[in-house]
């Protein structure tokens, strides 16, 4: 295989792409909506128990799924639990399979963006970029898998031989979100299939859609279907997996009440259960940016407020919280200001929209609770000025002189709020974030080597990004995944992300045989 490049992302500034988006949602527009399977093994059951609208105009139906029911979830576990072909398929033909599923989504990657540019309302730059990285989780995990069949050395001596080999740990269950509808349940499957596992796919009940898709393009590129499962459906559906003793490994990304509680259900083991289950979470975090005192605002400005509210927040590494240097902190927030109140808000579809609008009216609800808050014991410091009031946009919102125990703080809002808090000097900053329980992205703005050098000592996330843009996150350049309540396992995207769906086993032979065997 040739060496492992990140997909190019749509160089969207020209004529031509922009015409070939247009284009490619006319044409999403002019199909029915999405017909989502129950799909176990070679059957498939359609329904329309769940219904995902498109957020930016509610009465538009996107996609029409079946709901899982208890029979079919036990059903996927048991073809599941007996599945041999693809674990005792050799590593590099269960690479070329993942390798022909990334070929199946550039070849349609406009088809599956304009998906998401309806079910997830991620706007065309986003649903691109989730695209590429679907791409990029399939390549790069495809490479991983060959190299891990090859073990890993050991020390060797004379009259004996060591290996190390890892194998399919069995059952994968993937409980996926939908703010990143393709890349994320991809990534994650991915990785358990690269491995020689069984995967079940749960996606996230507001973009079943996209999950569809995603499935189609692994069993069309060679998955075999007892080795692949979709179950759409609500949180009922997952919870069943996460508790089946058939189920050796969960794969999760959502909220951190769910992230705990399916850590602490897997840790239980009920009898005839002869494993421990392994959970890789990542549970989104309150990430900050520090602005120290000699900080170019003229950079700081742009690139907080695209961390900030672009695709309205709702991304685990979106900026929350900016910690600025009281010698800077009101200039800051005045610019801030400018650029939050002139913030475009709009359909997802239009090139020119800052801010998309959120996933559901739960979320839009939210967002103006904790506007409330902000506006209660701190300052609104400026909102964006016009927000249509069509499908659930939620007002892009800069607030600051919040108390420090205020929730707007330290609660996680997944939305278009941005709160600024005044800090003495960077080693205040870094006390302030030392004391919340999440730690997944972090930035930081400075000039000095030595504060850098500081903060990267003292900050505890997972993801330090200094003089940029705290959301972007690469596969194989920026491996992602938080620390503390933001997550456990190793990090996504990175050397080390499949070593948690195998199992190391070391063989070591005596060589000094005596005698010969007849």
């Amino acid at each position: 295989m040739k060496e492992f490049k990140n997909e190019p992302i749509l160089e969207l500034r020209r004529a031509p792409i922009r015409a070939q988006l247009a284009g490619a949602l006319k044409e999403h527009d002019a199909r029915p909506p999405v017909r989502v399977p129950v799909w176990v093994g070679n059957e498939r059951r359609e329904g329309d128990e769940l219904i995902s609208t498109d957020p930016g105009s509610p009465d538009r139906v996107v996609a029409e799924a079946a709901s899982a029911t208890p029979d079919e979830v036990e059903a996927a576990l048991a073809l599941a639990a007996k599945e041999r072909t693809w674990a005792n398929t050799p590593a590099e033909r269960r690479a070329e399979v993942l390798l022909a599923a990334a070929d199946w989504l550039r070849q349609r990657r406009l088809e599956v963006a304009a998906l998401e540019v309806r079910e997830a309302a991620k706007p065309w730059p986003e649903a691109d970029a989730d695209v590429c990285e679907a791409i990029d989780f399939l390549e790069y995990y495809a490479r991983g898998a060959v190299d891990l069949a090859q073990g890993a050395p050991l020390l060797q001596v004379p009259g004996e031989r060591n290996e190390l080999r890892y194998t399919p740990r069995g059952v994968v269950a993937v409980i996926s979100p939908w703010n990143f509808p393709v890349a994320i349940p991809l990534g994650m499957t991915a990785a358990g299939l690269a491995t020689g596992n069984a995967v079940i796919l749960k996606p996230a009940e507001q973009t079943p859609g996209c999950a569809a898709l995603l499935v189609q393009a692994l069993r069309e590129a060679g998955v075999p279907p007892d080795a692949l499962a979709l179950l759409p459906g609500e949180g009922d559906v997952g919870a069943a997996l996460v508790k089946d003793p058939r189920v050796h490994t969960i794969a999760f990304t959502g909220s951190n009440k769910v992230g705990l509680e399916i850590v602490r259900t897997a840790a239980e083991v009920p009898d005839g259960q002869r494993h421990l289950k392994r959970v890789v979470a990542e549970m989104g975090g309150k990430n900050a940016v520090i602005v120290d005192s000699d900080a170019d605002l003229d950079e700081v400005v742009p690139a907080v407020v695209a961390s900030a509210f672009v695709f309205a927040g709702q991304k685990c590494s979106a900026a929350a919280r900016v910690l600025a240097h009281e010698s800077i902190h009101d200039a800051l927030v005045d610019r801030l200001a400018g650029a939050v109140e002139v913030l475009q808000v709009g359909q997802a579809s239009e090139l020119d929209t800052d801010v998309p609008p959120v996933i559901e009216q739960e979320a839009q609800e939210r967002v103006a609770r904790y506007a409330a808050e902000a506006a209660k014991n701190g300052r609104i410091a400026a909102q964006a000025r016009e927000v249509p009031d069509r499908g659930w946009f939620a007002t892009p919102t800069l607030a600051a002189d919040l108390p420090a125990d205020s929730p707007v703080i330290n609660e996680e809002i997944f939305g278009p709020l941005l709160a600024v808090e005044r800090v003495k000097n960077v080693e205040a900053a870094c006390d302030a974030l030392d004391r919340s329980p999440f730690a997944l992205t972090a930035g930081l703005f400075a000039r000095n080597p030595d504060t850098v050098e500081y903060v990267e000592a003292r900050v505890p996330v997972g993801n330090l990004y200094v003089n940029r843009s705290i959301t972007g996150a690469m596969v194989a350049r920026q491996p992602f995944g938080g620390n503390r309540l933001s997550g456990t396992g190793t990090k996504a995207g990175g050397p080390g992300y499949l070593l948690q769906f195998v199992e190391p086993r070391v063989v070591t032979e005596n060589t000094m045989r005596h005698g010969l065997v007849v």
